[in-house]
């Protein structure tokens, strides 16, 4: 979406019919993944503590984390500095500030942390056929916190 020249970003995953205790479980540490990292988006803290709180939240609960795909910096553009991967080590990368916008985005597989591309060029699937869930929101960096600019409700 692009609103007064600005890029906004999200994604969610949504179950269809009778899905599995195991699909459900999945769907839900994606989601809860996504707000743990939020908090993390806050002035004096780095890139790198948002991708560790993905990383811990979902491997305690048994899943793994795409680590092809990245959350990033938006704005003008969609895509733009700094990268947010949703995988590594607290306390590294770029010393988040008030003003920046970031678009954090976990992509959590079931089982394998491997995807690949199929032959359209844009469609990814888990490497080993295990589900995969994908949550995002645009978040703004505040003096006093983040602010998810991209909730609905």
């Amino acid at each position: 979406v692009i609103y007064s020249g600005f890029y906004g970003d999200a994604a969610i995953t949504l179950p269809v019919g009778n899905v599995s205790l195991d699909a459900k479980r999945l769907v839900e540490a994606t989601e809860g993944s996504l707000y743990y990292a939020i908090q993390e988006a806050v002035p004096g803290n780095r890139i790198s503590n948002i991708s560790h709180a993905v990383q811990s939240y979902v491997e305690k609960r048994g899943f793994s984390v795409v680590r092809d795909f990245v959350g990033h910096g938006i704005g003008r553009n969609l895509h733009e500095s700094p990268q947010v991967p949703n995988f590594g080590a607290p306390g590294r990368g770029v010393v988040l500030k008030p003003g920046m916008v970031l678009a954090i985005e976990p992509m959590i597989n079931q089982k394998s942390s491997e995807v690949k591309i199929l032959d359209d060029g844009w469609t990814a699937v888990t490497i080993d056929g295990s589900l995969s869930a994908h949550f995002e929101h645009t978040v703004a960096i505040l003096e006093d916190g983040p602010e998810i600019l991209t909730k609905l409700i």
